[in-house]
């Protein structure tokens, strides 16, 4: 009998917390540290935290990371990455796509 294909297993949302870490430790590399978002995931972890930022409007860390030409370090890229896309509903991705159009980006494709 042939076998069901294997659909690829979920996104481990520790490791989606470790890659919202590193967007901090990355953007502390050009001397931005965005506390609050540093806060935001020691109390929510990186999903939730992901969630409540993209159904905000843009903040000044967005900016911020726009201003400094990184917007592939903002929420809304990670969000929209394949890898991690799972993790969130159609409209939570479509919302941080759009933010990401508006200010001009566009990600990278990988592969």
């Amino acid at each position: 009998m042939p076998r069901a294909p294997e659909r690829p297993a979920a996104p481990d949302p520790r490791a989606f917390d470790r890659a919202m870490q590193a967007i901090y430790d990355e953007a502390a590399s050009f001397g931005y540290q965005p506390t609050r978002f540093r806060q935001m995931l020691a109390e929510h972890g990186g999903v939730e935290t992901a969630r409540r930022l993209i159904r905000g409007s843009a903040t000044s860390g967005f900016d911020t990371l726009w201003e400094h030409q990184r917007l592939d370090l903002s929420v809304e890229a990670l969000v929209t990455d394949s890898k991690w896309r799972a993790l969130f509903s159609d409209e939570e991705a479509k919302m941080a796509s759009k933010r990401l159009k508006q200010y001009g980006y566009t990600p990278a494709t990988k592969g």
